[in-house]
């Protein structure tokens, strides 16, 4: 089972950029699908964006689309969520996560089997 440690999160104005990271300890034997989710107060979690396995494809929920960008470094275990254009809506907290073996990227969170301890954003109007 794979081991995943968000960092970069923090306290950001609104129209701003953060770069979040997502450091994979424990490998499996081949890349895994990986996806972002993010949990504001009082909210469910909820999909932010996906990979897939080889980086080929990559989808996001509408509402950070043209804003966020997934990417991923196999060579150096990490995976990535670029967030520019930050509004007050997209604090929460942001958890990193990878794919059951062999699953596609999903937006569904059952689809994951591992997940980070998650990292603060903060965005202040």
């Amino acid at each position: 089972q794979e081991q995943l440690v968000e960092s970069g999160g923090g306290l950001v104005e609104v129209g701003g950029s953060l770069k979040l990271s997502c450091t994979i300890s424990v490998r499996a034997a081949s890349p895994l699908a990986m996806g972002w989710f993010r949990q504001a107060p009082g909210k469910k979690r909820a999909f932010v964006a996906a990979i897939s396995r080889t980086g080929g494809s990559t989808h996001y929920t509408d509402s950070v689309k043209g804003r966020f960008t997934i990417s991923r470094d196999d060579a150096k275990n990490m995976v990535y969520l670029q967030m520019n254009t930050l509004q007050p809506e997209d604090t929460a907290v942001y958890y990193c996560a990878a794919a059951h073996p062999g699953s596609h990227m999903s937006d569904d969170d059952s689809d994951y089997l591992s997940w980070g301890q998650g990292t603060q954003v903060t965005v202040s109007s």
